[in-house]
């Protein structure tokens, strides 16, 4: 049978960048804890398109290990295109994340496997004793956590952790862009998974540079805005296009009331009721648009949900669970 074919029990997805002198350590180590659990596996690096010659180490480990796995980008398209690759090329029941830049100790996916194994769909590393610079990465960490657990309602110590794990029922259905790497566990709570954490250790970096910087605050908060949305008005968008609809429609009564009471009395020159009258239109036909925008969403939702057959996988894990 070929290898790269055959289902097995863990996929380790390792997502680098120009990590050079870690990459080949890293390997070694997550060999040799997998090796020391009984489950088959394989291990899975996204190389994001690196110009240092991380690529070349890749593909030399590839042609040596055949359970290791190189998958190679033309160039940088970030961590969740990395993610979502490594995602849709893993063939594990189980998926475990994990930075590549030895940070993460890999003789902690025992215990992330162990708290699968007691029922849970995902499981969050907390790295309860971080070993990184205090103003330029706790800090701002500890605010992006605060303001993220209380947009999405997931409560975890630690959403920023590269050190997580997945059912692959529940990692087929969520789809990555941007930023939205970062809330996984959040879009995992969608389809109703089970989440939970568990205390990890935290290394310093020791070759390299870190890839995170202050940049990046205005695109993940851009996205915590589109995913805020799409946990709130997910099953019924209605409700948002609605309450839109709504608004202008209440905007342009008012003015309708004003234009009127204008005309009755005689207040207003012909110019002013013109710019008054193209105004109450243009703002009934926003209204209105925002309305029919909202009902044809809220069909194509129902009419998905009515299929079925999206629901197929996670239910049969929920049934295959209950049986034991």
């Amino acid at each position: 049978m070929n290898p790269h074919r055959e289902k097995v029990s863990l996929s380790v997805v390792v997502p680098v960048c120009n990590e050079r002198e870690n990459v080949r350590l890293l390997y070694h180590a997550i060999k040799n804890v997998l090796e020391g659990m009984e489950d088959s596996y394989e291990i899975v690096f996204v190389d994001d398109g690196s110009t240092d010659g991380t690529r070349e180490i890749l593909q030399e480990v590839a042609q040596k290990d055949v359970r290791f796995r190189a998958i190679l980008f033309r160039k940088n398209f970030g961590q969740s295109a990395a993610l979502a690759a490594g995602f849709s090329r893993s063939r594990g029941d189980i998926v475990v994340t994990m930075d590549g830049d030895l940070q993460n100790d890999p003789e902690d996916i025992s215990l992330l496997i162990q708290k699968i194994q007691e029922g849970y769909d995902v499981v969050s590393g907390w790295r309860k004793n971080r070993k990184d610079r205090v103003l330029a990465r706790k800090v701002p960490s500890r605010i992006a956590n605060c303001l993220i657990c209380s947009v999405t309602d997931v409560r975890l110590h630690d959403t920023g952790c590269a050190l997580k794990a997945f059912r692959r029922e529940v990692i087929d259905r969520i789809r990555l862009y941007g930023e939205l790497h970062r809330f996984i566990p959040s879009l995992a709570r969608v389809e109703g998974a089970r989440i939970s954490e568990v205390v990890v250790r935290h290394h310093p970096r020791r070759f390299g540079r870190s890839k995170y910087n202050l940049s990046r605050t205005f695109r993940v908060l851009m996205d915590l805005f589109s995913l805020n949305l799409f946990l709130k008005y997910l099953r019924n968008p209605l409700r948002l296009f609605g309450k839109i609809g709504a608004y202008f429609l209440f905007v342009g009564l008012l003015v309708a009331c004003a234009a009127t009471y204008l005309l009755l009395t005689e207040k207003a020159t012909f110019f002013d009721l013109n710019v008054l009258v193209t105004l109450v239109f243009l703002l009934f036909v926003a209204g209105f648009q925002f309305l029919f925008i909202g009902l044809i969403a809220s069909l194509i939702v129902k009419t998905g949900e009515r299929r079925g057959g999206t629901l197929r996988p996670y239910l049969s894990y929920q049934k295959r669970g209950k049986d034991g």
